[in-house]
Order: C-alpha cells, then sequence, then structure tokens
C-alpha cells in the first residue's frame, strides 16, 4: 500500500508489526477477527492526508505480530499492555483510538484502564462469539463467508458444522471487497493461522475475573459509536436497549453520539470507508 511504513516495536515483552502512515496527532486504529492492519487501510490513507499519523498494529495473534503459543497471554490486560508499549516506543503521551470488532472491546480496556492515554474514541460494533473449524473448508472459503455475510440474525455454528451452507459453494464477494483484498488475509492467515485470534474469545470469562476491580467503574473518555443496522451484533439478545436506552450512557457518561448506519453490516469501516472517513474526522476535529 503506497505511503504506509511497516516496523517492528518491541513492546510488553513480544514483537508487534505496525503500518503507519502520515504526520501530526496519532491515530491509533485496532482491528478485530479475522483481519490485521490492513482492515484500516482505507482510513489510514484518508486519515493521513487530513492531517494525521495512522498507526495501526497487528494485534498479538495476528500477522506479522508475535504470537505467544499460551491461551492465556491474550487476555485484555496483555493486549491492552502492547498497546501502551506500542505508544511509549512512539514517544506519544495522548492519542486518538478508533476500534472495530475485538478491536473495539480492546478499546473500551484501553480507555478504562489507561483514560489518561486518549484522547478521544470512535468505537464501531463489538464481536460475535465464533469458534470456527476453518481446516475443514480452508482459509479463502471461512473468510469469504466472513466478510459476505449478510443475515442480520445472531449465528448458530454447531461444532464441526460451522460452514456446513458454504463448503464447495462459490461464495460472492461483496462489492466493497476485492478478491486481491481477500488474498492478502488469506496470505497472513496461512502464515500464522486462527489460533491466536481465537484464543481473544478463549479469554472471555479469564477477562471477567481480571477486570472484577473494575465492576461498576465508568469510561470517561468523549466517545462515539457506530454500528451497522444489518450487524449481527446489533441484533445480540438486548443490544438494541442497551444502546438506545440510556444504559450505554451511564456505562460512557460521554458518548457524544451513537450512529446507526442503514444498510450496512459489520465490517462497516470497509463497506462505507469514505462515510466512516468523514465521521472519525468530524469528531476528532473536536479536540
Amino acid at each position: 500500500m503506497e505511503g504506509v511504513e511497516h516496523r517492528t516495536v518491541k513492546a510488553n515483552g513480544i514483537n508487534i508489526h505496525v503500518a503507519e502512515k502520515g504526520e501530526g496527532p496519532i491515530i491509533l486504529f485496532i482491528h478485530g477477527f479475522p483481519e490485521s492492519w490492513y482492515s484500516w487501510r482505507h482510513q489510514i490513507h484518508a486519515l493521513a492526508l487530513l492531517g494525521y499519523r495512522a498507526v495501526a498494529p497487528d494485534l498479538r495473534g495476528y500477522g506479522d505480530s508475535d504470537a505467544p503459543s499460551d491461551v492465556g497471554s491474550y487476555t485484555c490486560l496483555h493486549v491492552v499492555g502492547d498497546l501502551i508499549g506500542v505508544l511509549d516506543a512512539m514517544g506519544a503521551d495522548k492519542v486518538f483510538v478508533v476500534g472495530h470488532d475485538w478491536g473495539a472491546i480492546i478499546a473500551w480496556y484501553l480507555c478504562l484502564f489507561r483514560p489518561d492515554r486518549v484522547k478521544a474514541l470512535v468505537n464501531m460494533s463489538e464481536p460475535g462469539q465464533i469458534e470456527i473449524e476453518i481446516a475443514e473448508v480452508g482459509t479463502a472459503t471461512a473468510l469469504k463467508s466472513i466478510f459476505a455475510n449478510r443475515d442480520p440474525s445472531p449465528p448458530c455454528l454447531p461444532k464441526g458444522k460451522a460452514f456446513q451452507d458454504v463448503s464447495g459453494t462459490p461464495i460472492v464477494l461483496p462489492p466493497w471487497l476485492l478478491e486481491e483484498e481477500v488474498n492478502y488475509y488469506v496470505t497472513k492467515f496461512e502464515e500464522t493461522g486462527f489460533t491466536g485470534g481465537i484464543n481473544y474469545y478463549r479469554n472471555f470469562d479469564r477477562n471477567w475475573e481480571l477486570t472484577a476491580p473494575w465492576t461498576g467503574s465508568q469510561i470517561k473518555v468523549p466517545t462515539k459509536f457506530m454500528v451497522g443496522d444489518m450487524d449481527l451484533t446489533y441484533h445480540f439478545a438486548g443490544a438494541k436497549e442497551y444502546i438506545h436506552s440510556g444504559e450505554f450512557n451511564k456505562d460512557v457518561p460521554l458518548l457524544e453520539e451513537v450512529v446507526v448506519m442503514e444498510g450496512v453490516g459489520h465490517f462497516l469501516h470497509e463497506e462505507k470507508a469514505d462515510d466512516i472517513n468523514k465521521h472519525i474526522h468530524d469528531f476528532f476535529q473536536k479536540f
């Protein structure tokens, strides 16, 4: 990708690959599953042109970053520690943060643990729970199935049958995703496997235990939240009620805006890149 610089940063005892572009205030982009820094390619280019330094790491277990073998090395404390290490390596005090899917959860934790390091937050979607048998159908088929999914209902993925409806069936990519872009993800996941990414899910319970001291704490960072109305996570039981009833505001008192994008699915930052770029810029320029 033109103009993007790549480097490896030693952070929290492991090597973290970082892609960056531009000069100015730093925006830290935190990706989700099954993605990498590359999922922010549209935002990196656009926000760099708007006068920001766009910084997008591969989280531990993904892409060109280290992937510890221990499942217990993928807790929220480990991953937030990695990001603080990245910011320290860059000499950054406070930064803007953008998260999506698992990156959104990590962004919430970052704001909860270290609000002193975050100027403002734009968060998008949150992850669905998924344990996939990728080896049976192949990396390319599994990824295409996830990216092409337009069913907003919560997924039902019986063990051993997660992709029974797509195995051997040609998958039509959405218009916002090119074959060559999928191939980048396929290449990286075939190199590293999916174990690191799935280990984030395996630490859900451990994260609850580790964050017990923060029970009832509020996230006190200026925040904008965006989600597509075709995003399956928006249709999880209780999600809409939580977002729109005022409960969300109780947990995030500095929540300034919730944007529900009509006709948009889970990967909104790729599907509606121009709109998302404008939302990010409009919000961050207030600060």
